[in-house]
């Protein structure tokens, strides 16, 4: 055997054998450290969610029964600057509902009930009457 038919024999084993490792080695692998053509990620999905409803605000509530405060005269406490809301409710009373030192008048009357709301800016104890009858029903303390 001459040398050029040992070179392209050896030529061919070198050919063969690569393309064995090609075709038996395993597929794309993170590890395997080969280039492959980079395939575009996979689009996001996104589903619409909506965020629940801010819950509803919380009133203190006074409850009137013939012209008195249903419990005895009820006492509101808050903080300086603090959200105030108060309802007053009543099955048989009507009656225009003052909160002194706020000058805050509102009425009330069987189903219908009075309420406030404002900001707690004035520090102290506040009446919360019967205006009409003069009977208090609650007073409003705002702490500092």
């Amino acid at each position: 055997m001459s040398n050029r038919a040992r070179i392209g024999l050896l030529v061919a084993t070198v050919v063969v054998l690569v393309l064995a490792f090609v075709l038996l080695s395993p597929g794309d692998d993170d590890e395997s450290g080969t280039a492959t053509t980079p395939t575009a990620p996979a689009p996001a999905t996104t589903t619409a969610v909506r965020p629940p409803p801010p819950p509803a605000p919380t009133f203190e509530t006074i409850r009137v029964r013939d012209g008195k405060p249903v419990g005895g005269v009820q006492t509101i406490t808050v903080q300086k600057d603090d959200r105030v809301r108060i309802r007053v409710t009543s099955t048989d009373t009507s009656d225009e509902i003052h909160l002194h030192g706020y000058d805050k008048y509102a009425d009330v009357a069987p189903g219908r009930s009075a309420r406030f709301a404002f900001t707690a800016n004035a520090e102290g104890i506040y009446e919360i009457e019967l205006h009409g009858s003069g009977t208090q029903i609650g007073k409003l303390v705002v702490e500092p």
